[in-house]
């Protein structure tokens, strides 16, 4: 693939993501001198790879144009996750991409994808949108009545704040270790690990939550501010226990979202 993948070019906001990325990854000791070079190789042939199980789709919605519109966070993580290894970073993605769970987790996987019903790839809403963020709301509302309140009165949804979370992979909000463990459940313990981490997260801010809400200042607080003190391990039983209540619910709907077509 090198001599076709050499003719793309990667966009202004993509350059400036792996900017961040190789700057993130020198920080963190786990890449090298050259690695702008293979992240950028990898994001290019990533494109490739997704641009075969494209729909074409008349719209002059910026969501559905040919190439995605944000910045490929979850292949970017993979390839520190690689260490900057560009040949296994795209081994693991071409593999990862036949689970369910790189629906929910690789938000340019599904990017105008043949997967999805062609109404769903015309109204320009993710799965993660319909699916995850909806859950999020509902499960909150039944395990946190009070924060679900709180968003109710600062007039704005709980589901905003976890879109920015998920589309970024957590990156600029959790620490890296993190990040690795939030991918590592995803992956090993199913996709509906994503909506008990949310639900997680919102439970360890709660008390930060509500007294925003009354300095009036929850969204700037939740949006500018890195989750303080999260930490996977301390939250793994309770989203243990969640799933052994909404498992069953969850996974049916995750696994329909490319019904009806």
């Amino acid at each position: 693939m090198d001599a076709d993948v050499k003719k793309e070019s990667l966009s202004s906001l993509q350059q400036l993501g792996v900017e961040m990325t190789v700057r993130y990854g020198k920080y963190l000791n786990l890449l090298k001198e050259d690695a702008e070079n293979g992240l950028s190789f990898v994001l290019m042939n990533c494109e490739k790879f997704l641009k075969q199980q494209q729909r074409t789709v008349g719209s002059s919605l910026c969501c559905l144009q040919e190439h995605y519109a944000g910045y490929d966070w979850f292949a970017s993580s993979i390839f520190l996750i690689m260490s900057g290894d560009r040949e296994k970073t795209l081994m693991f993605l071409q593999r990862f991409s036949c689970l369910l769970v790189s629906a929910f987790l690789w938000l340019p996987r599904l990017h105008l994808s043949m997967h999805l019903p062609v109404t769903t790839v015309e109204s320009g809403i993710h799965p993660v949108y319909f699916c995850s963020a909806h859950h999020i709301e509902m499960l909150l509302k039944a395990e946190l009545p009070l924060v679900c309140s709180a968003f109710h009165m600062s007039g704005f949804t709980p589901s905003q704040i976890c879109l920015q979370w998920i589309t970024q992979c957590f990156w600029n909000y959790m620490d890296w270790s993190e990040i690795c463990h939030y991918i590592a459940i995803c992956i090993f313990l199913g996709p509906d690990y994503q909506i008990y981490m949310c639900i997680s997260v919102f439970r360890h801010l709660q008390q930060d939550i509500l007294k925003h809400t009354e300095a009036q200042d929850l969204q700037v607080f939740l949006k500018e501010e890195a989750l303080h003190g999260f930490r996977v391990s301390d939250y793994l039983e309770y989203m243990e226990s969640l799933e052994a209540i909404y498992r069953p619910m969850l996974l049916k709907d995750m696994r329909t979202i490319r019904a009806h077509r």
